[in-house]
């Protein structure tokens, strides 16, 4: 836990010393396509296979949320306290580098499109220390037991300097909610986005690929481990996908690529803490924080128009 709480530090260091974008500054993409037909993410029939590709948006409706802050989803769990640690390399320029992320659930909610969210705070660093993205990443779970993702707000660094913020929030600038997991995920089902930003150009989702017989990785081995193709509209016509490994009761484990990924990454998870302490809950909970302030500056027409977190 020592090492986990001096990369904290460390990203107080760095936030400290990096002055706040002026608003308007933090250039934004083009906005992408229209949305596609919307279905209901209960719906569990198989895709066509001329259409397996093509992934839909899931019908999204608060009064589905009772009870939004309890993700107990047996695939991807995300208690308040729990904490993934992976260490891998990817592809920075035309060398492999150390990588690093760190992915805490903290005990912080926002209601974002009518529904009350889990917080999770997110670092991304390179090389063993360079940090080079920041995330605070708003998650809810239906009353089926799938879970939704509700939007973003990245803060992205080069050499300690904020170069971008491309935030997408669920019913802001026609961004809408996805589903990240469905309860009961099989072979052949219905394809669903897991987010829609396309002011930002985000157009994530997940295929379900298979399931392997066993994945170790440093924590343990696990067995009937769910594999996800993750790819975009704009990846997968370049055949890009990220592969994502998932053991029962604690998520995501693994992670792999294939075909033209860009970032050729790969990732252990090297630590798992079903419940931090609560010292480091308490600075996960201030940094998470002042992100958030950070966020009001950075996107004043798109975060600055939600709650704040409590």
């Amino acid at each position: 836990m020592q090492r986990i709480l001096s990369l904290f530090l460390l990203s107080v260091l760095i936030v400290a010393c990096v002055p706040v974008a002026p608003a308007g500054t933090i250039p934004e993409n083009n906005a992408a396509g229209s949305a596609a037909e919307e279905t209901p993410a209960t719906a569990e029939e198989p895709a066509s296979e001329e259409g397996a590709l093509e992934p839909v948006h899931a019908d999204f409706d608060p009064a589905n949320f009772t009870n939004a802050t309890v993700i107990d989803n047996e695939w991807s769990p995300l208690l308040p306290g729990m904490q993934w640690v992976y260490e891998g390399e990817s592809l920075d320029g035309d060398e492999m580098v150390s990588h690093r992320i760190e992915f805490t659930v903290t005990d912080l909610t926002k209601e974002i499109d009518g529904v009350r969210a889990v917080v999770a705070w997110v670092v991304d660093i390179m090389n063993g220390e360079e940090i080079v993205e920041s995330e605070l990443s708003f998650y809810a779970q239906d009353d089926q037991g799938a879970v939704w993702y509700l939007g973003e707000y990245p803060e992205e660094y080069e050499e300690g300097e904020l170069v971008a913020a491309p935030t997408w929030i669920s019913g802001m600038e026609e961004a809408k909610a996805g589903v990240k997991m469905v309860k009961d995920p099989q072979v052949g089902q219905t394809v669903y986005f897991q987010g829609w930003g396309p002011a930002v150009e985000w157009s994530d989702f997940g295929i379900v690929k298979e399931f392997a017989d066993e994945v170790c990785v440093p924590v343990d081995c696990y067995q009937d481990v769910l594999v996800i193709d993750e790819t975009s509209l704009d990846e997968v016509e370049a055949g890009a996908f990220q592969q994502k490994f998932y053991a029962r009761g604690i998520g995501n484990m693994h992670v792999e690529w294939t075909g033209e990924d860009a970032n050729q990454e790969t990732l252990d998870m090297v630590e798992f803490v079903a419940q931090i302490d609560a010292e480091t809950m308490a600075d996960v909970r201030a940094l998470a924080l002042e992100q958030e302030a950070r966020a009001y500056e950075n996107s004043p027409d798109v975060y600055g128009a939600t709650t704040p977190m409590e």
